[in-house]
Order: C-alpha cells, then sequence, then structure tokens
C-alpha cells in the first residue's frame, strides 16, 4: 500500500525530513514528485518516533517545502534480476547503461540483502586461478575467500583489476563469471574498463555496475549492494562460481562518512562513523559457499590507502574482516615491477586448505613456504648492504641479492597480458631457487628437492 504526505519538515543538504509519518521502515524506497510533476527516488534512513528522514538520490535541489508529494512505496530498493544480467552494464543504481534495453526479471530482489548464516557455510577450499604469479603461488585465492588488495593512490591497481578479470578462472569446467563494480570512478577509468573488457572478449562472463564521481553519493553507497545481490542470485540461485571485485572501497567509505555527517553523527576514527566496521562486515560478509548450493561468492575488495597508511581504519577494518590481504608496494613498483605485490605483507589465511595434492600441486605449500623464507633473507641482506656495502658481503648474500633481482623482475614481474598456469608459476619458482646452494633451501624436504632442484 502506497502512503503519500504532502509537504516536508526540513531540508537539510541531500536529506528531507517527513513528519506525522506512520507505519514506514528503515530502507524503504521513497518516490517524491516535484511541482513540475518530475519525480525524484530516495530511502528512509533514519526514524525518530513519528519523523522519517529521507536520503533523495538526485539531491534536493528545487525541492519545495510546502508542495512535495512524497510517497512511501511500502518496499525495500530492488533489483531486477534473471540469468541474462551476465554481460550487461548497469549504473550504480542496476539501471540498464548499454543501451541494450530493460532487463526482464525472473524477480525483484533487496539489495540490502544479509551476510551468510555462519552454520549454513561450506568451508572453502577449492582455488580460484588469476594467471598472475605471485597471487597464485604466494597469496592463492580461494572459492568462497574475501582477500582484498591494498593499493595506493596513482598505482596500478586498475591495471590489475582488469587483468584478474581477463584471466581468472576455476577447474573442473564449472561455471564461473565476474560481477565488477566500479565505485566514484573518473569518465575515463570507467571507459578503460569497459573498453578492455569488450577488447578481450570476456564481456560477455561480466555483469558490470559503474557509479561514476559525480553521481550521487547515495547511489555510490548503493553500488556494492547491487553487485552482491546479482552475485548472490547468480551463485546460489543459478550454481554458477561468481568473483566479485569492488573498486575502489575507499570511495565508498569516504562517501559513508558524507552521509554520516550529513546526518550530524558523532564521528570517530578519522571523522568516519563509528560503524564502519559494521557495514564493511555487512557488505564482506556476503561472500562464502552455502550448503546445498551449487555456486559460490568470492570477494576481492580493492581500496588505495590514504598516504600509502596500512593503519588507516579503512583497510584496518578491513582487514579485521576478511582473510587475507594482497599489498601493492610502491617501491617496487617505482623499479617498474608490475604487479608491485609486497609478498612479505601479503597472506591468504585459507591458501593451505586450498592447494596441494587434489587442488593444485602436491610441491605448492613447500616451494611458497620456501620463496616467503628466502625473500625475507634477501630483506636481510639488502639491510646489512646498505651498511658495509654489497661488496663486503659473503658469497651467500650476494647469492641472495642476485635471487632477490631476479624474483622480483621474473617472478614478481609479468606483462599485464601474461596469463600463466599453475604449472608455470610453480616450474618458475623452482627454477629461481635452483640458485641458491641446495642446503639452505631448508623448508622444502629432500624428496621434494630431488624432484625439483637444477642446481
Amino acid at each position: 500500500m502506497v502512503t503519500e504526505y504532502m509537504g516536508l519538515a526540513d531540508i537539510n543538504g541531500s536529506l528531507v525530513v517527513l513528519d506525522h509519518v506512520a507505519d514506514a521502515f528503515s530502507e524503504e524506497l521513497v518516490s517524491l514528485r516535484l511541482t513540475d510533476g518530475s519525480t525524484r527516488t530516495g530511502r528512509i534512513v533514519a526514524l525518530e518516533g513519528e519523523k522519517a528522514v529521507v536520503q533523495v538520490f538526485e539531491g534536493t535541489k528545487e525541492l519545495s517545502m510546502t508542495n512535495t508529494l512524497t510517497s512511501l512505496t511500502g518496499r525495500p530498493m530492488e533489483l531486477a534480476i534473471s540469468p541474462e544480467i551476465v554481460g550487461r552494464v548497469f549504473d550504480g543504481m542496476g539501471r540498464p547503461k548499454d543501451g541494450l534495453g530493460p532487463v526482464y526479471p525472473t524477480e525483484k530482489r533487496d539489495v540490502n540483502g544479509s551476510s551468510i548464516n555462519p552454520v549454513s557455510r561450506v568451508y572453502p577450499r577449492n582455488c580460484i586461478r588469476t594467471g598472475i604469479s605471485s597471487i597464485d603461488a604466494l597469496a592463492t585465492l580461494i572459492r568462497g575467500q574475501k582477500l582484498p588488495i591494498f593499493s595506493g593512490s596513482g598505482m596500478r591497481h586498475n591495471e590489475l583489476a582488469a587483468q584478474i578479470v581477463r584471466q581468472a578462472s576455476v577447474t573442473g569446467g564449472e561455471e564461473f563469471a565476474i560481477v565488477f563494480a566500479a565505485m566514484g570512478v573518473k569518465n575515463d577509468v570507467a571507459e578503460y574498463f569497459r573498453r578492455t573488457f569488450e577488447r578481450e572478449g570476456v564481456m560477455d562472463r561480466v555483469t558490470m555496475f559503474l557509479n561514476l564521481s559525480n553521481d550521487p553519493i547515495i547511489e555510490r553507497l548503493v553500488t556494492p549492494k547491487c553487485a552482491l545481490t546479482a552475485a548472490e542470485y547468480l551463485a546460489f540461485d543459478c550454481g554458477m562460481n561468481i568473483l566479485v571485485i569492488l573498486t575502489d572501497m575507499t570511495s565508498y567509505c569516504e562517501a559513508l562518512r558524507e552521509f554520516s555527517s550529513s546526518k550530524g553523527e558523532i564521528p570517530a576514527r578519522k571523522g568516519f562513523p563509528g560503524y564502519l566496521y559494521s557495514d564493511l562486515a555487512a557488505l564482506y560478509e556476503r561472500a562464502g559457499i552455502v550448503e546445498g548450493a551449487k555456486g559460490s561468492v568470492t570477494q576481492i575488495p580493492i581500496l588505495t590507502m590514504p598516504n600509502d597508511d596500512i593503519t588507516h581504519p579503512i583497510p584496518d577494518l578491513t582487514g579485521f574482516i576478511t582473510e587475507g590481504q594482497i599489498v601493492l608496494d610502491r617501491a617496487l613498483e617505482a623499479k617498474g615491477v608490475y604487479p608491485a605485490v609486497d609478498v612479505l605483507s601479503s597472506l591468504s589465511r585459507l591458501m593451505k586448505d586450498g592447494i596441494g595434492e587434489g587442488f593444485t600441486r602436491e610441491d605448492h605449500r613447500e616451494l611458497s613456504d620456501q620463496l616467503f623464507a628466502t625473500y625475507a633473507a634477501v630483506q636481510d641482506a639488502r639491510s646489512l648492504a646498505s651498511v658495509i656495502g654489497e661488496e663486503e658481503l659473503s658469497d651467500d648474500d650476494k647469492t641472495l641479492l642476485a635471487f632477490g633481482r631476479r624474483f622480483e623482475n621474473e617472478f614478481l614481474g609479468q606483462g599485464e597480458r601474461e596469463d600463466r598456469t599453475f604449472d608455470e608459476t610453480l616450474d618458475l619458482g623452482w627454477e629461481l631457487l635452483s640458485l641458491l646452494p641446495r642446503q639452505s633451501l631448508d623448508r622444502v624436504k629432500d624428496a621434494t628437492l630431488d624432484k625439483h632442484y637444477k642446481g
């Protein structure tokens, strides 16, 4: 039942207040009719007694305090979904923007959704191959996992996101698709993603949600919810394995801070609302595998750390919620290494249960452990060289430095269009480890060394 109210009690920025409201609920969709007959959409964001605070998506300019007709629709914001959403491009609110016409839905679903019930979760085990050695070998992405990428302003995370979309795949011939959501991006960045996916021929497996930097911030807050609603439908109703890429979560959080400030809420760290943790958790915890369902939802949220500060509230809270992180390093990028993954700061907490015999190769875990340990020793040797000079180092330390250079250039570094299989990645790792004396490889069993060591 639609309830209508004439006039507004207050207007503050993008918020309007209705008085004497009955039977309203939080997140209810609202339609506002202006005096010229045009309409705008909003949602109820707060209820205080008989007052309802409504956030208007298109802004409050030209709204009349006395003649605005507000209609409460009695339903939350919903996304029209059907299998045909794969291959389509939508705006941040789920409206088609690719010129291919409307979606004819099998149903409409509340975008607010909910986190997966822990009781019904299935522990993630199978992996997703990205074709990027630094991720596949050292921070393996597991189906149903949430594994964020921590980047910095001006770094090449957009290129990395596009490469993952092009190359990501699952084993066993199971159905696989990608939901890509961009929040607060500039027009040229949005066009870069669209052109790249179309040129590489992967658009037929991608569902895109694009919120531009000049779009309303309320749309930015809805965009990841629309993307995850689409992902859940494709995964749990259509039986597909879905990889969700959300970029840039920093833009989302800053929009949330602006929205919180406009409501007059008391700020917490760095001006962000005190509920930032629970808000992010509500999004991230929609990833996973549900018992009895064929598909899965895997998340890669991408965020730019303000001033490269990993202790900033956004990466800090994201790290608490998710199962690891992939950290990009500005010093590596300055050396020309792409992707500039700082492997010693990166980890995948679910990796141990999704690699090895039955998933990748049985030597994967030992290789990973040895590469981590050896690269850590490289950093110690570099620190020593900065004090006494490289020419004064022992032969073993000089060998470590040579390994470190080749590891960064040949293993971490790879072309934007270079798609490596698991075997190619692991074989390259063993080739580099064979540069070192066999006795220094103390994280690997003798039987494994007999099979792979080439020194």
